[in-house]
C-alpha cells in the first residue's frame, strides 16, 4: 500500500483506504475512553465541540477533497493530543506533570506542546488543501498556512476568552489554562506560528532535497 503526500501519490477514497479506517476506529475508541475517564465531563464536552466540528467537516467535504495520507496522519496525531489533554484539562494533565518533576519547569506544559503542535502538525495538511484544490501559487501554499496558523490562534484565544468570561464562566478557568500567566495567549501564539514555520521550512529541505535525488 502506497503512502501518499501532498506532493504525489493516489487519493483513496475512505472505502478503499484501510489506513484511515485504522485511524478512524482508533480515535473513536480513546475518545470514549476520555470520555469515561474524565473527572470533568462539562470541561470535556466544551473542549470537544472544535473536535466534533472538525471530524465532522473531514467526513462531509471528503467526497470533495482527500487529503494525503501523510496530511491525515498529522491531523490523526493532533486531534489524539487535544483530546487526551481534553480528557484531563490541560493544566492538570499528567504528562505535562510529569514533563514538569522531570526538567524541573515552573508550570504544567501540556498545553503549550499541544498549541506548538497545532501549527507543526496541522500547516502541512493546509499546504495540500490549498495546493491540490484551490491549485494557488507554489509560493502562497508555503506562506499562506503559516499566516492563517497565527490567524487561527488569536482567533481560538478569542474564543477562550469568551468562554472563560461570557458563555460558560464556571468552565472557563478549568479551559482556559493559563496557570497564572498574564503572557499565556501570546506564548501560545507564538508556539504555533513557530510550529508552522519549522514544518514548512522542514518539508521545503524534504521537497528539494528528493528533487536533487531524482
Amino acid at each position: 500500500m502506497s503512502f501518499s503526500t501532498a506532493s504525489a501519490g493516489e487519493r483513496l477514497p475512505f472505502g478503499r483506504n484501510t489506513l484511515l479506517k485504522v485511524y478512524l476506529a482508533v480515535f473513536l475508541i480513546i475518545w470514549a475512553w476520555t470520555f469515561i475517564g474524565t473527572t470533568d465531563k462539562a470541561n470535556w464536552i466544551t473542549e470537544n465541540v472544535l473536535t466534533t466540528v472538525f471530524i465532522g467537516g473531514l467526513a462531509l467535504s471528503h467526497r470533495r477533497f482527500r487529503f494525503s495520507d501523510l496530511s491525515y496522519t498529522l491531523m490523526f496525531v493532533y486531534i489524539l493530543l487535544h483530546i487526551y489533554g481534553a480528557m484531563y484539562t490541560y493544566a492538570e494533565n499528567p504528562l505535562g506533570y510529569w514533563l514538569q518533576e522531570r526538567f524541573h519547569g515552573d508550570r504544567n506544559h501540556y498545553d503549550r506542546i499541544v498549541h506548538f503542535s497545532f501549527g507543526l502538525l496541522l500547516a502541512y495538511p493546509m499546504r495540500d488543501y490549498f495546493m491540490n484544490h484551490f491549485h494557488w501559487p507554489n509560493w502562497v501554499c508555503w506562506v499562506l498556512p503559516v499566516e492563517i496558523t497565527l490567524s487561527f490562534s488569536g482567533a481560538y484565544e478569542l474564543i477562550e476568552w469568551a468562554v472563560a468570561d461570557v458563555f460558560f464562566p464556571a468552565q472557563g478557568a478549568a479551559y482556559l489554562g493559563s496557570q497564572g500567566d498574564v503572557w499565556d495567549a501570546q506564548k501560545d501564539m507564538v508556539l504555533a506560528f513557530s510550529g508552522a514555520v519549522l514544518v514548512m521550512v522542514l518539508a521545503s529541505v524534504v521537497k528539494r532535497m528528493s528533487t536533487i535525488r531524482g
